[in-house]
C-alpha cells in the first residue's frame, strides 16, 4: 500500500452512544504532515486512537504498512507531572519490550536518550525534575519519548494546548524540522490560524470528514462553518488565509435591536489575528529556509 496508514469507511462510537466517527475515510502517506481541525467532540482525538491502533472501529477498515513504526504524544494535561522521575528516567521509561532482560537501562540506550534529548535542545534538561518543566519543555520530553523508537509516524493531540505565542511557535519550528528529516505527522488543533493556516494539508471534522487538502481550499467559510456549526470569515493575509470569528448577538426578548460588534472591535479582532497570523508565518518561513541552506550545505 502506498499510505503509511489508512481508514476506510470507520465509524466508533463509545457504548449506546452516537457514533463519534460516522463513516471516515483518511489516508496518510509517508511523510505528509497533517491538522486535524475541530470542534470539542467532534471525534479527532478517537481519529489519532483509531490510527494509533489503541481502539477498534465499529465499522469499516484500518489498513497499515506492514512493520509500521507510529508513536503517539497525547495532551500535556493528561499526565501527572508530579510523578518522581527525571527527564532522562521519564524519556526511558519509552523502551520497552523488544529483547530487553534487564529491569534497568544499557548504556547504549542512555547514550540514544541523550542524543534524543540534545536534538530536542533539553540536552541540559536531563537530571531535571519533570514538575519543574514549562509547557515548551513537557511537551518536548514527550516527543523524545515517542522519537526514541525512531517512528515513521508521528501522532499527537493538541501539542500546543495551553502554551503560550512564543513556545507555540517554537514548538511549530520543531514540528517542522522533524517534518523536513522525512517524519509524517498528523496532529490534532484548536489553533486555525497559529497551527492549521502554516500545515501542507489539513483536515476538517465534525464525526465525519467534512474537508481535506491544502488550508486555501479548506479553511473556508462555508466548510468552517459547516464544520464548527458557527459563522467564519476568512481573510487572505500574506497569501494565507486568517480566520476570524463572525460572532454576532441577537435582539433581545425586550425588543432590542439586534446589534454587531463595533467596527473598531472587529478590526481589532482582526489585526490581532493578522498579527499572529504574520509572526508565526515568518517563524515558519524562517525554518524553511534554514532546511535549505542545510541542504545546500
Amino acid at each position: 500500500m502506498s499510505a503509511l496508514v489508512e481508514l476506510a469507511d470507520v465509524t466508533y462510537g463509545y457504548g449506546g452512544a452516537a457514533a463519534v466517527l460516522d463513516h471516515v475515510d483518511l489516508a496518510v502517506g509517508p511523510g505528509e504532515f497533517v491538522g486535524i481541525v475541530g470542534p470539542s467532540g467532534a471525534g479527532k482525538t478517537t481519529a489519532l486512537r483509531v490510527l494509533a491502533g489503541s481502539v477498534r472501529p465499529a465499522h469499516g477498515r484500518v489498513e497499515r504498512r506492514p512493520g509500521l513504526r507510529m508513536a503517539y504524544v497525547p495532551q500535556v494535561e493528561t499526565i501527572n507531572w508530579s510523578f518522581p522521575v527525571t527527564v532522562r528516567e521519564c524519556v526511558l521509561m519509552a523502551r520497552v519490550g523488544g529483547d530487553r532482560r534487564l529491569p534497568w537501562s544499557s548504556r547504549a540506550e542512555r547514550a540514544e536518550v541523550t542524543a534524543v534529548l540534545a536534538r530536542l535542545d533539553i540536552g541540559e534538561l536531563a537530571d531535571r525534575h519533570i514538575r519543574e518543566l514549562s509547557g515548551g519543555q513537557q511537551q518536548r520530553v514527550f516527543i523524545a519519548r515517542a522519537l526514541l523508537g525512531e517512528p515513521e509516524l508521528l501522532l499527537m493531540d493538541e501539542p500546543t494546548s495551553g502554551v503560550d505565542v512564543r513556545l507555540r511557535h517554537e514548538l511549530l519550528h520543531l514540528l517542522d524540522d522533524l517534518h523536513a528529516r522525512g517524519l509524517a505527522i498528523v496532529l490534532t488543533t484548536h489553533d486555525l490560524n497559529g497551527i492549521a493556516a502554516h500545515l501542507p494539508r489539513v483536515v476538517c471534522l465534525n464525526r465525519r470528514v467534512i474537508g481535506d487538502g491544502v488550508p486555501h481550499h479548506v479553511l473556508t467559510e462555508d466548510v468552517l462553518e459547516r464544520t464548527y456549526g458557527a459563522s467564519m470569515e476568512v481573510l487572505i493575509h500574506g497569501g494565507m488565509p486568517v480566520v476570524v470569528d463572525n460572532f454576532r448577538h441577537h435582539a433581545s426578548h425586550h425588543g432590542g435591536h439586534e446589534h454587531a460588534p463595533h467596527h473598531g472591535e472587529h478590526d481589532h479582532a482582526r489585526e490581532n489575528g493578522e498579527h499572529d497570523h504574520d509572526h508565526a508565518h515568518g517563524e515558519h518561513d524562517h525554518a524553511r529556509d534554514h532546511r535549505h541552506a542545510e541542504a545546500g550545505a
